[in-house]
């Protein structure tokens, strides 16, 4: 499982599974939104090795989605379900909320501009895009404010490389 929350009431959920991966999201500020009744057809075509493991389960809170996609392992694309959004340019807020998936560092950097107002290095993104060993000057040139203490424990918990830092 992934998400992230944006601290404005945006949100998405990922079940990742060896069947593949399906990702449901909110965007409050889509014109499809509708709290606690997902807009038809967001979920109608989702696979059915999906389902019981991610339309069931509370931690998904689907009620409140504005889109879902997905991608099985034997597919070439990803897919979503026959939705009719209603007319806008934000759509169902999908292309905001995924963009930092889309493994283009400088989209990131985009987003900490715009939501931290931070400038960060291109480059020191582009380290962790690039699953390079993390290290503490990395860490402090992105974020100079975090608890180093608590990271580190992030860190090990899911595995990242580090240079041994601990406090």
């Amino acid at each position: 499982m992934a998400s992230m929350r944006n601290g404005s009431g945006d949100l998405w959920h990922a079940l990742l599974s060896s069947s593949g991966v399906a990702l449901h999201g909110l965007a409050h500020e889509a014109p499809n939104f509708r709290p606690d009744r997902p807009w038809p057809g967001i979920f109608d075509a989702l696979p059915s090795e999906f389902q019981a493991n991610f339309l069931h389960e509370p931690a998904f809170d689907t009620a409140n989605s504005t889109f879902c996609v997905w991608r099985r392992v034997t597919d070439d694309r990803w897919s979503r379900g026959p939705v009719q959004l209603p007319p806008g340019e934000y759509g169902d807020g999908s292309s905001d909320l995924l963009s930092i998936l889309a493994g283009n560092p400088s989209q990131y950097v985009e987003l900490a501009s715009e939501y931290y107002e931070r400038q960060i290095a291109i480059a020191d993104v582009a380290a962790i895009y690039r699953h390079e060993p993390v290290t503490e000057e990395l860490v402090r040139r992105l974020n100079p404010e975090v608890d180093l203490e608590s990271l580190a424990k992030d860190v090990a918990e899911i595995g990242y490389p580090d240079e041994g830092w601990r406090f």
